[in-house]
């Protein structure tokens, strides 16, 4: 018997109906075994050690393949073909040692660059060796990722509070991110002007052209600056006689892109379909994997994590003849095309991402696909086949008209298609690009026509900020600073989504504040480590180690030296001189400008006068705040608007709603760092008592809180009167998760804030008996059910609890993070946080009860590593990212 051994259970499937019954295909489920979350398991003092741990989800399929290598005679590992397979086949071989299954079984490593029965049997017979070079790199980069999360984010908690994490390569993207949005925060609009003419010939055929020359100079384009200029030149024109004064026409060819990359397919996907990185490569994994098609499951495509632009000399064939079906032979080049990479640090030599077969059109294949595998199916398609087309022959034409008296000329462009070529099927799309004047279309003209004048029209125009970063765009930009690597872009992405340091708006990313926050902390304290010169020479080197040209261990000496040394230089840096330089390097973005501010010093305090502004952080974000608290208590949002004259007092400082009824006090509505609130009175300096403060409940309008709803807000909780039971009293009020009644430490929720305010005695007694909550936890009602574990079938579910909301599922308890609500936990979160709580919790007996440890023998002093020192890492503070 042989064992195969691939990554995903799909795969095996396929592969075991190719390789017949002397073969046993199992799926490793993808990483078998990892760094575990922890300070330590990459010890830069003995070498860099590293201890990987098994997964927990990993053992039952460990367990699998362990249990058939030990009765078999061959074992291929076949995952797949790049750095990142051949370390998972060595993570499993290395598995399989430790669990002694490998007496007297031969080892092979076999790659394949697509799913069908010919490549999967070809690569049965031509084995290799396991490529230790390739390994070795990934462990590198793995090493490189966890050395600077596991170090560098503890800098940022206790330096950046509210921050959550630092990545090699995730910091170096938000920091493209966040410089393009500071370039729009500083930009300037500047107003220009352009003429246009619409004329005509005196064959009444209409030509759109530009005024390019003025009085016999080259118009630069802020040479008409305002609408005189404009007018003035307008004027001009009407005075002139127009003639066609040159008549350029130059042939052109436009050649086809090369087929797709991982990235460029990302990108294309982004623009014509509306895919992000994260889902094309879901979508593209489901087309390698396979469909099956008349009975037969074949994988559609080659595998998609490439840098290489080349295919197969059979695919190029293999398009020739379908172009040559389906388009004709004018449409088929006289040689095939043949593309080199322009990646500087291109991986292996893999193929680029291709049908597997050409010959399967995507209206065919349509039916045995979801309606987005077929799309992005049809788009591989179309790009491979368009790869190997004949070029596209153009004619692009300039028309020269004007006034050669007057020495003013106004030029029209276009072009005209000869022969479509390669456009026929596809063409590539294009970023932030404006309209296209070549692509108008022209009549036939000769020189000396004269041309009248049916309107001219000045037009007012505003230079623009440059666009925020796409998924397609920031890829390329990734791609083209040679970071990363096309297995890492779509993790990289949701990355930064995840942590909260930036959103998709309208398809382009926006940095969050604390995203620039900690953007601007490494480029001023780390600033080597977030370059971009830096980061792509990391990546050149790992590649000269996947080479085998550099040995690993090197490049991780030489880069921890100097990475060790910096993170010790910031161990008497204070808060408080971060936040002053953030102040100064960010003031653009923190105290922005705007019309009301007329010059005034934006760092004064509007409301109490004497204070000064500064960027202020908490647990839960950053925001602005007066030096003078807390006698002055004046807070806006990071970039909000700093204000004129302190007349918006509702949304920047204290709006008085008038006087307590019963105290007297002022009653304010006003906006610190989590939200708009009401307050009864003023602090009172040296005082331990606060004054009363209310939250504004979500499901009440801003607009609507006056005086009277303030006094009724304000007056909560409120006692309804006595239980008829028990006697106890009840009350009705607003908690952390909502409007309640309460008696005698028992609750019962209520719908609406309006319900708080008005609930009576009856309804709060059935909402009261509705309800099983009480002190203990054993009977409370669950918040929500997050769903079915995977796992037990049992369910998930969010409960209350004195410290704040946890999980609960088959006796474990694992509380929520601060940035998870009940309300947004997902399944894929609370499996891993109650994994995480149960690999951390001690055994327990069949009775429940914990074991109690023994004492434990006194042990020999360990040399404490310089990584623990500088780098003491929370576990559930998840520092480390996928890159």
């Amino acid at each position: 018997m042989n064992v195969v051994v691939v990554e995903s259970p799909a795969k095996a499937k396929t592969i075991n109906k190719y390789l017949g019954k002397d073969f046993e295909v199992l799926a490793s489920y993808g990483h078998v075994r990892d760094l575990p979350p922890k300070d330590g398991s990459v010890d830069p003092d003995d070498d860099f050690r590293m201890t990987y741990e098994a997964d927990p989800k990993s053992a039952k399929h460990l367990k699998a393949i362990a249990d058939a290598v030990k009765s078999s005679d061959h074992l291929y590992l076949a995952t797949d073909p790049d750095r990142e397979g051949e370390a998972i086949a060595w993570h499993v071989l290395e598995e399989l040692k430790r669990r002694k299954a490998l007496k007297d079984v031969k080892v092979h490593r076999i790659v394949f660059n697509e799913i069908t029965k010919r490549a999967v049997l070809d690569a049965v017979a031509n084995p290799r060796e396991l490529d230790m070079a390739l390994v070795n790199a990934q462990q590198a980069r793995r090493a490189l990722d966890y050395l600077v999360g596991f170090t560098l984010s503890p800098v940022l908690w206790r330096k950046l509070p509210g921050a959550k994490s630092a990545g090699r390569v995730q910091s170096v993207a938000l920091r493209l991110v966040v410089e393009r949005e500071l370039e729009i925060d500083a930009f300037r609009a500047q107003e220009y002007w352009t003429v246009e003419a619409l004329l005509r010939t005196e064959q009444n055929d209409s030509v759109a052209a530009r005024l390019t020359q003025l009085d016999g100079r080259k118009l630069q384009k802020f040479d008409l600056g305002n609408a005189e200029a404009a007018e003035a030149a307008k004027r001009t024109i009407e005075a002139a006689e127009l003639r066609v004064l040159d008549v350029a026409v130059k042939p052109t060819r436009r050649n086809p892109a090369p087929p797709f990359t991982t990235s460029t397919l990302q990108q294309e996907a982004s623009r014509k379909l509306g895919f992000g990185a994260k889902r094309t490569m879901q979508v593209a994994q489901k087309l390698y994997e396979g469909a099956t098609i008349n009975g037969e499951t074949v994988g559609l495509i080659t595998y998609m994590r490439t840098d290489g632009v080349q295919i197969a000399n059979e695919a190029m064939a293999a398009c020739r003849e379908v172009i040559g079906r389906e388009y004709g032979a004018d449409y088929v080049p006289e040689k095939p095309r043949f593309y080199k990479t322009k990646s500087k640090n291109a991986q292996e030599a893999h193929e680029a991402v291709r049908p597997t077969d050409l010959s399967r059109l995507p209206q065919d294949m349509a039916r045995f696909l979801s309606d987005e595998q077929a799309k992005l199916y049809a788009l591989i398609w179309k790009r491979t086949l368009a790869s190997q087309m004949e070029s596209a022959r153009l004619e692009q034409t300039a028309i020269d008209i004007g006034d050669a008296a007057a020495q003013t000329v106004l030029r029209a462009t276009g072009s005209v298609v000869l022969f479509p070529g390669f456009l026929k099927l596809y063409e590539e799309g294009r970023d932030d690009s404006a309209d296209d004047e070549d692509g108008r279309r022209l009549p036939k003209i000769t020189v000396g026509t004269a041309m009248a004048q049916e309107a001219i029209k000045p037009e007012q125009h505003f230079t623009e900020p440059p666009p925020r970063y796409s998924e397609a765009t920031l890829v390329k930009k990734l791609e083209e600073l040679g970071i990363g690597r096309p297995s890492t872009y779509a993790s990289i992405l949701t990355v930064l989504q995840d942590r909260g340091y930036v959103t998709l708006d309208q398809r382009r990313f926006v940095p969050e504040d604390n995203g620039i926050l900690v953007t601007a902390f490494l480029d001023n304290f780390f600033n080597r480590y977030v370059g971009y010169d830096f980061t792509a020479n990391l990546e050149e080197q790992l590649d000269e180690v996947s080479a085998a040209e550099v040995d690993w261990k090197t490049v991780l000496r030489n880069f921890w030296t100097d990475f060790h040394a910096a993170v010790d230089g910031t161990k008497e840096l204070r808060v408080s001189d971060v936040l002053e330089k953030l102040n100064e390097v960010l003031a653009a973005h923190i105290f922005p400008e705007d019309e009301a501010t007329d010059g005034r010093d934006l760092r004064v305090c509007p409301t109490c006068g004497d204070g000064r502004l500064s960027l202020k952080t908490s647990r839960y974000g950053a925001f602005i705040g007066c030096n003078k608290y807390p006698e002055c208590r004046y807070t806006r949002p990071l970039g909000a608007p700093a204000g004129g004259n302190g007349e918006d007092a509702a949304e920047e400082g204290p709006k008085l709603l008038g006087q307590d009824p019963e105290s007297g006090a002022d009653m304010t509505l006003r906006k610190g760092p989590y939200g708009h609130y009401l307050q009864l009175g003023e602090a009172v300096p040296k005082e331990k008592k606060k004054p009363k403060r209310v939250s504004i409940p979500k499901d009440i309008e801003l607009e609507n809180v006056d005086f009277a709803l303030a006094v009724r807000l304000l007056s909560l909780p409120r006692d309804l009167g006595p239980h008829p039971e028990t006697g106890k009293p009840i009350r009705a009020g607003l908690g952390r998760y909502g409007p309640y009644v309460e008696c005698d430490g028992k609750y019962g929720r209520l719908t609406s804030t309006e319900e708080a305010l008005t609930v009576g005695l009856n309804r709060a007694v059935d909402a009261l008996a509705q309800s099983k909550s009480g002190r203990g936890r054993g009977g409370a009602e669950p918040l929500r059910i997050v769903g079915t574990h995977p796992e037990s079938g049992q369910n998930i579910a969010v409960m209350s609890g004195r410290y704040g909301p946890y999980l609960k599922h088959d006796g474990i308890n694992a509380t929520l993070p601060q940035d998870v609500t009940p309300e947004t936990v997902t399944m894929e979160q609370a499996v891993a946080l109650l994994a995480a709580k149960a690999a951390a919790s001690p055994k327990k007996k069949a009775g429940g009860a914990a074991k109690r440890k023994a004492p434990a023998k006194a042990k020999k002093a360990t040399k404490t590593t310089k990584a623990a020192k500088t780098a003491k890492p929370a576990k559930a503070r998840g520092a480390v990212s996928a890159e």
